[in-house]
């Protein structure tokens, strides 16, 4: 039985967060936890489709049919309709996507990370799929989820990225990104899951002057990318986050939930969900375990 596998990298966003929606340069890190789909034949015209978690534990599962991928059984509804939204959406775009009934029949996504981290579940997914359909993963991306596509360009890069919006033809440059403090660099798992989509309709409905946040934030990229010591990152760090808490009329997450902690803190992403970024020494990552926040990685673990 012939098989196919695909493999695209999870996603950290360093900077840019909110202001790359608008053409800002962010810095982007692919991780080492992503998501596999492999492709197995069997002689029949409806796709069984399973995905699998962390642990190996079948997640969900569905049957579709190959001719308008109508959900035939499914084990979670929701996840049916988006997943049959992502199929039409790819076969609009390769009219041949499919075609052959006898293939591509056993469908299987393996996540290796727990899928509430927030490193790219519908990223990692849209990717594996585009790669096999050979259409455009950024107008894949923008006729399901939307979004600024930095994602997907972690997907398909090995290293830390530049990104800038570009219609569906990003400007994505690789970076050598591998700062000597790096061992002071932990992620820290908030447990707080952030919608995007609310997250992004809230800034869309902001006035603000997106040129000069954009100068701002290209600015901050640029120098992170270039400094070389602890006390300058996390200058650039707490810049990055005022800008954007002034932005956004919101606190920052050190504000909030942490305002005693010595060292510096980081949103990533949305604001308030998913991973922050701390810097620091292990010992002070006890104050974030004290508060009840168990997930804790170290920079090398988390990131390629």
């Amino acid at each position: 039985m012939m098989t196919k596998d695909f493999y695209s990298n999870g996603k950290l966003l360093l900077t840019g967060e909110y202001a790359i929606l608008d053409g800002a340069k962010g810095l982007a890190l692919p991780t080492k936890f992503g998501q596999s789909l492999k492709l197995r034949n069997k002689n029949t015209e409806t796709i069984h489709w399973f995905g699998v978690d962390e642990n190996d534990d079948t997640w969900f599962y569905a049957e579709f049919s190959k001719v308008d991928f109508k959900t035939v059984t499914t084990t979670d509804e929701a996840t049916s309709d988006r997943l049959k939204q992502i199929l039409t959406e790819t076969k609009r775009l390769n009219p041949d996507f499919l075609s052959t009934i006898s293939e591509n029949s056993i469908i299987e996504t393996k996540v290796t990370f727990p899928m509430n981290w927030g490193l790219g579940t519908s990223s990692t997914l849209i990717a594996n799929i585009a790669t096999w359909a050979g259409v455009n993963p950024y107008q894949l991306l923008e006729a399901t989820f939307g979004g600024s596509g930095y994602d997907i360009a972690c997907a398909t890069h090995n290293s830390a990225i530049t990104y800038q919006r570009n219609n569906y033809e990003p400007l994505v440059e690789e970076v050598n990104f591998n700062p000597f403090f790096k061992y002071e660099l932990f992620f820290v798992y908030l447990n707080q899951k952030k919608n995007s989509r609310d997250a992004i309709s809230n800034y869309r409905s902001l006035d603000v002057n997106k040129e000069q946040l954009i100068t701002k934030i290209d600015v901050i990229t640029e120098n992170i990318q270039n400094c070389t010591t602890i006390v300058e990152f996390e200058i650039l760090l707490n810049e990055h986050e005022a800008i954007l808490s002034k932005t956004l009329q919101i606190s920052t997450i050190k504000e909030s939930l942490f305002p005693d902690y010595p060292r510096s803190i980081k949103s990533l992403g949305a604001w308030g969900g998913d991973f922050i970024l701390a810097t620091g020494t292990e010992k002070n990552m006890l104050y974030f375990k004290n508060k009840g926040y168990k997930t804790i990685l170290p920079y090398s673990k988390m990131i390629l």
